[in-house]
Formats: C-alpha cells, structure tokens, sequence
C-alpha cells in the first residue's frame, strides 16, 4: 500500500530520533545517522520513503535557513573585508580544482561536456556539513574558519554559474553553447542579486523595527521565516540558487541590532530541517552501485581528499602566509557539495553523464560527506604535525578589534534591559574597559543606542536560547537590570537552568522578592531603595565624624544579611499599603505582649509565625533590643515584638499573639 506524505515523514522522523541517540552513545557525529536512514529508507534499500521529491524540497529548506544564519555572521562590510579571500582565493580554488578534474577526466576518455559537470560537481563543497561543523565547534571566528566561509561563498556563486550553463549545454549539439544565451542568463542573475542587495538593504531593517514594535514574539518568527523564505523563493524563480537568496537576505541583517534574536528563531527550524537535508542526501547513496563500483568510489574519493586539500592549503599558504590555517580549510574543504547533486541530476536528465558514471560521482561525494566530520576533528592535530607553526585559537576575543555586531564574544558581560539602571552599568563597564553587550525589548530604545555606537541588540532576555547566541557560557557577568522583578526572575531561572556557575547581578527597585530571587541563584541581589538609604546613612555618619572603616563595616555586615535590618519600615496615614502592582507592602509593626497575650510563655517556634510570611525581627524586653532573635527564644510579658510582613499578613499574626488561633 502506498503510503502518503504525513507517514513516509514520520517514519523518517522516528528513525532519525533513534538513530541519532544510538550514534550519539556511542560517539559518533548524528550527521551520519541522518545519512545512515537516508540511505536505508531510500528507494536503492529498503524503500520505505517513496515521495523523495516532497522531502528533498522540504529539507533544501534546512540548508536556506543555513546559509541565513551564516550570511549573519558575513554582513556586507565583513563581505567587503574579507573580499581577497571570497574573490581571491575562493575563485582560484574552483577554477584550478576545476581544471584539474577535466585533465583527469581526459585520462579515462570522457567527454568533454560530462567532464565539465564531474568538476563542476565535484569542485565545489558542502556548505552545510562545514558551516555546521563550524558553528558546533564555534571556530567561525578562527583564521580557518574565516578561510573556508569566505571559499564556500564563493563556491556558492560558482554553483549559480554551473546551474546555469549545464542547461544550456544539453538544449546545444555542441559545446560551447550559444553565449548570447549564456550571457543573458548571467546578466539576469547578477542584475538580481544586485537588486536584493539594494532593496533588501533598505527594507529588511524597517520590517523587522515594525515587527519588533509589535511586541510579540509571534509576529517577529513569522516575519524572520517570511522574509528568509521569500528572498530564497526570489532567487530560486531567476534559476539561481534558494540557499542564496537565504544567504542574501542574513547579510542584510548581519549588522542590525535583530541579529542575535534571528538566530534564535531560525535555530530550531534550521537544526530540523538541516537533519532532513542529510537524510535526503543518504537516499541518494545506491548501495548496490557502491559495491559493484566500490574500489572506484574509494579511489575517487581518497584523490578528491587529497586534490582539494593539497589546492587549498597551497593556495592559502601562497595569499595568507598562514599554512597550518590553510592546511585546516583544506581537510574542512576536501569533500564534495549538495549543490554537486544538483548538478548531477539536471546533466543526468538532459542526457549529458550516464546513470553508471552519474551513481559514481554521488557515492563518491556522499562517501567524502561522511569522512569530513572525522577529519575536522582532527585537523589542529594533523596541521600542529605538519607545521611548526600552531593554527590559531579559535576562541580568540576579537570584541575590540572587529566590528561589535560581528565579532565573537568571550569575556563579556550581559546587560539584560537597557533603562537608566543598564546605562549607568554599561558606562561603568566601558571606562573600565570591559568589553559588554545589551539585549532590550524596546526596538527605539535599541535604535537609539545602536545609533550612538552602543553594543546592544534586540531581543528577550528571559529566553534562554537567546543567551545561547550570546555566548552566555563564555560570559563573565549577566546583569537583569529590568525593573519588573517578576521578568528578572524568569529570566534568573532559565540562567540558572543551563548555566548553573554564571554570575548573576540582579538590579530590583525594592526588597519584595529579594528572597524569592536569592533562593532562585541570584549572586547578588541590589534593591535600590535599600541601597540609596545605605548612601544616605553612609554620608551622614560621615558628617558624624565616624571613622570611616567602621562605616565601611557596618555596610558590609547589612549587605551581607542580605539587607535585613533594612526590610519594612513604620507606616503613617498618609502611607501607601500597596505598590504600583497592586501588591501588599511590606510592613514594621510593634506588637507589645500582657500578661494575657495567648505568645506569653510560648516560644517563637511554637507560634509559628513563618507560614503567615511575617517574622520577628527585634524583640526589646527591659530596655535592651535583641536583633533577629532565634526561635527557641521564650517571650515574655512586657515583651515589644517588632514584626516584619505585608501588611495584610502582619495584622493577622498580631491577633494570633495576642488571641491565639
């Protein structure tokens, strides 16, 4: 029975949960279990999964949302300045890989035009596998990395070229083809990327300032997915590229302050849809031709690791002066690219390879797939043996060398909401040379602080995969400077839940929650009513002619307390009982015991005072005060208990002293 499209992708979704949990046991990247259930569920094994097409297309989606993350870490400006290295290097690499396939391809007789597809497919490399391998390593920001992003963009625009050609070489009986054709074709495309360039550069920062002043996280997803989708559906109409309009529409946002909440957002689209790509990618191994092809596949495939690798690391050596760099972005390089399979499949149906030659060509780039997480594991080893000199680190701080929107963060510390209190920390940080980065929700706030140089961003501090793209596990510092304590205790928590060692500062306008947010791992926690009265009684008993190192420690021991003897305070008529949330204050009240109160005789424990939220925080019996009495303390007649509580809360407790309960 044949199945539809809901269940050909729920099998593939169950396979791929067990498949990646047994690799990931066991220690093996997941992106072979992906390929492993592709190439089993595939129409060549067991041909559980029949409607390819469907998933193929959904999956192409996972490597747009790709190269949209990754055009975010290249804005224009960083394109612009690692210009020697996309057009430099990364055309010398396609066209000398490329020439040296067809030499090869002479030696076993082929035809020119299959020739031509072989190194066009074969030349180019993976963006998904490397970009992944990258961002999961967090080596984007190393001088390997840097080399093999800025080749991979350039392989993109090289298979823009090839997708073109190819088709005008099958509807020709010769090769070359028309030019005049092949021209218009070219213009066409490079005409477009211009205008999504210039356009997109104008309009994608207004969008997402609307969708962020909406305030809803709803309408700022939808707006990220429409816009990546659309530019993507944009160049795939012109017969470019759908990855490249994805990557077109990051680099538009590359510098804008919504950077770190897109990733965000596309991060768990992209992790999906990204596993499918390679599940789609495994459905092509025909296993049947790679056991009766095996020895070709093998050497194919242990002379494109070696051809590209050799190309790469010569030709880096030769512009950068930095071989054991070079010699990295080689073996991350050395296998082949999707995009090859695209190429394959359009010669194949134009009649320009054989099916025998074309099963080859793609076991030999799945085969090279396969082996290039293995080898990027190993690539500081291999270079550290070869050259003297070690590669460099790739967990470098680069935040005051490079442009603050794209440089990686280490060392740093979070400001979370950016009002007066952030500000104030913010230039505190900056004239002590600590390197920091904002997140706020208010898009004109961000605006206006982006305009004037700050390093700040858009976004919701209270999610914790925001602070991932943060780099919140490098981090020094996090700050939750919002005056909402409830927002700051969200956000305290999910901290806390994926980074239980960072410090946490956490900035409230009083003592309400002080304890709820103490207990949920505040490192610290700053009520500014309290501390403003701590400045006030510091300089006043400086008028006083007190020895400042006794001021100093008195502050020190009420701070240590967790400001205790600072909490409540006497109310008067004209005192509010509430807080602007509609909240009971908390209170000061004096309780005086007789000789028939019902707490005579009793001691504070048997009362049980805690479960009404008030405590006993002074107890004056025979003209002495005793602070913060213990529980076992006995209460006597004549005793002034002075009770600490919401309001509410504390006239309860002052009926149950005086009448019992």
């Amino acid at each position: 029975m044949s199945q539809g499209f809901f269940e050909q992708f729920l099998i593939i979704l169950c396979c791929a949960v067990i498949a990646t949990t047994l690799f990931r046991r066991i220690g093996l990247p997941p992106l072979l279990a992906y390929l492993g259930v592709g190439a089993l569920l595939g129409p060549y094994s067991f041909a559980l999964v029949e409607d390819s097409d469907s998933i193929a297309l959904l999956s192409e989606l996972g490597v747009v949302f790709l190269l949209f993350m990754l055009g975010l870490e290249f804005s224009a400006s960083r394109m612009i300045a690692m210009r020697r290295t996309v057009f430099g290097l990364g055309s010398l690499q396609v066209i000398i890989t490329a020439c040296c396939l067809i030499g090869i391809g002479f030696l076993f007789d082929l035809p020119l035009i299959t020739t031509i597809v072989i190194a066009g497919a074969l030349s180019l490399s993976s963006t998904a596998i490397v970009s992944r391998e990258l961002i999961r390593r967090d080596e984007l920001g190393s001088t390997h990395g840097q080399l093999s992003v800025g080749i991979l963009i350039f392989q993109d625009l090289a298979a823009v070229f090839f997708l073109i050609i190819v088709p005008t070489m099958g509807n020709s009986s010769e090769f070359p083809a028309d030019s005049t054709q092949l021209a218009l074709l070219l213009l066409e495309g490079s005409t477009l990327l211009i205008v999504l360039l210039l356009v997109g550069h104008i309009l994608m920062p207004i969008l997402f300032h609307e969708s962020a002043r909406s305030g809803s996280s709803d309408v700022f997803v939808l707006t990220s997915l429409a816009a990546t989708l659309l530019a993507a559906w944009l160049t795939h109409t012109a017969g470019l590229s759908m990855a490249l309009g994805g990557f077109i529409a990051g680099m538009m946002l590359g510098e804008s302050h919504y950077r770190y909440q897109l990733e965000a957002d596309i991060r768990p689209f992209r992790d999906v849809l990204l596993g499918l790509f390679f599940v789609s990618v495994g459905m092509q191994l025909d296993l049947q031709a790679l056991l009766l092809n095996g020895h070709w596949v093998l050497i194919f495939t242990v002379g494109l690791i070696l051809l590209k690798t050799l190309i790469i690391t010569l030709l880096g050596s030769l512009m950068h002066k930095d071989p054991a760099s070079s010699l990295r972005a080689g073996l991350s390089l050395s296998q082949g690219g999707e995009f090859g399979f695209a190429l394959l499949a359009l010669a194949l149906s134009s009649d320009l390879i054989s099916s025998e030659i074309n099963a080859i060509i793609v076991s030999t780039i799945i085969s090279s797939m396969i082996i290039t997480p293995i080898l990027m594991n190993h690539t500081e080893q291999l270079s550290r043996l070869l050259h003297r000199k070690p590669a460099i680190s790739p967990k470098t701080n680069t935040l005051s060398n490079t442009p603050q929107t794209t440089a990686p963060l280490s060392g740093h510390v979070i400001i979370c909401g950016f009002g007066r209190v952030g500000q104030v920390i913010a230039r505190f940080l900056n004239r002590s040379g600590i390197a920091y980065i904002i997140v706020d929700s208010d898009p004109l706030r961000v605006s206006e602080a982006a305009t004037a140089g700050e390093h700040i961003c858009f976004g919701d501090a209270r999610r914790d995969d925001l602070l991932d793209t943060l780099s919140a596990a490098d981090a020094r510092m996090v700050v939750l400077s919002f005056p909402d304590p409830d927002i700051s205790l969200t956000a305290l928590q999910n901290i806390r839940r994926r980074y239980p060692e960072l410090p946490v500062l956490v900035r409230t306008r009083d003592d309400r929650q002080l304890e709820e947010l103490q207990q949920a791992g505040a490192s610290m926690v700053i009520p500014e009513t309290l501390e403003a009265s701590l400045i006030i009684c510091s300089q006043a008993l400086t008028l006083l002619d007190v020895e400042p190192e006794k001021i100093r420690q008195q502050l020190d021991q009420i701070r240590a307390e967790h400001y205790q003897l600072l909490h409540g305070y006497y109310h008067g008529q004209t005192s509010e009982k509430f807080d602007s949330s509609g909240n009971m204050k908390e209170i000061l009240h004096p309780v005086s015991l007789g000789p028939h109160s019902y707490a005579q005789g009793r001691s504070l424990q048997a009362v049980a005072l805690r479960r009404y939220q008030v405590r006993v925080v002074m107890i004056r019996r025979d003209s002495r005060s005793e602070q913060n009495p213990g529980p076992k303390v006995r209460l006597q007649s004549g005793d002034i208990l002075v009770l600490q509580g919401p309001a509410d809360q504390v006239e309860t407790v002052e009926a149950l002293l005086q009448d019992g309960p």
